[in-house]
């Protein structure tokens, strides 16, 4: 979804396969990692999460400093309430790749925050300022349905179910602002100062000011660009640096789940992301789930990032069943 400046370095990598199972109480049975023991968790419904994410694109491309960045905030803090959350908005001004300054907020959505075992979920809301891998206009604001919305959309529907059917584990949704304004393609500056290249602004921002002084967790999941057609979510090479057991966690319970050809158990790329922050400021090792598409002349994101066609009609509700029931299995899992 958003710059992936990505420093896509294929290798190679055995990855051991593990899992944890752990009964809950609802709708779904089904075998995890091959295990006996079944899995209760609630059935995850492409249907609301389309319409989380066709909401928040009704407000326009969600650029910091926008009119539709306030609303869009707004809505979502109002939604995350009327889930019965704990919600934290975190303002913060980024300095850009290019001098400008521009407002940002993080908003933080904690389920169950008495509890001390905090699993993190996450995504960036914001959409790029610019089209600049658009074949006709470059300079336009994007939608940002899937480089985006697709993340926050997921994740609000795994929120909403927490709300009606409780898992044992507290979990917190912290949706990053700021992540999509990297240089342009083309950009001929200098970046190299810069961390992260000038991408992943509001993630670098709550990694070193997190919304609760001393706050840990014992994982995340990073959500981004998880609702094209035809996606593939490969092991992304920072994700195996820092959380090697997640992603086989996560890798194994899409394949029970039958969700295995959306997530080939095989190495991609490394991709700058909001996780490397998190991982590497936070010290909380997290995974990223992203569309990544390897072929034979090496990786690209989806046809539409950061286009103009980056707009509902990207959207597959196949794909967003497939990432949104994989999370949540590993989610009802966990045990206080």
């Amino acid at each position: 979804m958003s710059f992936y400046r990505a420093c896509c370095l294929f290798f190679l990598a055995n990855v051991v396969v593990f899992s944890s199972c752990r009964k809950t109480e609802k709708t779904e049975e089904t075998e995890v990692a091959g295990e006996a023991v079944k899995v209760a968790v609630p059935a995850f419904s492409a249907d609301s999460a389309y319409a989380y994410i066709e909401k928040q694109v009704s407000f326009g491309p969600r650029v910091p400093g926008s009119t539709a960045q306030q609303k869009c905030a707004e809505w979502m803090s109002g939604k995350f309430r009327s889930f019965g959350y704990q919600v934290t908005e975190q303002k913060f001004n980024a300095v850009l790749y290019n001098g400008k300054t521009v407002p940002g907020i993080n908003l933080v959505a904690s389920y169950k925050p008495e509890a001390t075992k905090r699993i993190l979920l996450a995504a960036h809301w914001d959409s790029r300022p610019i089209s600049d891998k658009d074949p006709h206009q470059k300079n336009k604001a994007i939608d940002g349905a899937n480089d985006g919305a697709s993340g926050v959309g997921v994740l609000m529907e795994i929120a909403r179910n927490l709300a009606r059917d409780s898992a044992e584990a507290g979990v917190d949704f912290v949706l990053f602002d700021v992540e999509d304004w990297g240089a342009p393609e083309g950009y001929t500056g200098d970046v190299s100062e810069l961390a992260n290249g000038g991408w992943c602004l509001g993630s670098e921002y709550w990694s070193k000011t997190p919304h609760k002084a001393g706050y840990s967790a014992y994982y995340g999941i990073l959500l981004d660009m998880v609702g094209a057609a035809d996606a593939r979510f490969y092991h992304e090479q920072y994700s195996l640096h820092y959380a090697p057991s997640i992603i086989s966690t996560v890798w194994n319970a899409a394949s029970q789940l039958g969700f295995g050809p959306y997530f080939p158990n095989t190495p991609g790329g490394g991709i700058t992301d909001d996780h490397v922050p998190v991982n590497e400021i936070a010290k909380i090792p997290m995974i990223d789930i992203i569309d990544y598409r390897i072929d034979s002349t090496g990786g690209n994101f989806f046809p539409y990032h950061h286009t103009l066609g980056d707009n509902m009609s990207a959207i597959n509700k196949n794909t967003l069943k497939a990432v949104g029931q994989t999370v949540m299995h590993v989610v009802y899992q966990e045990s206080e």
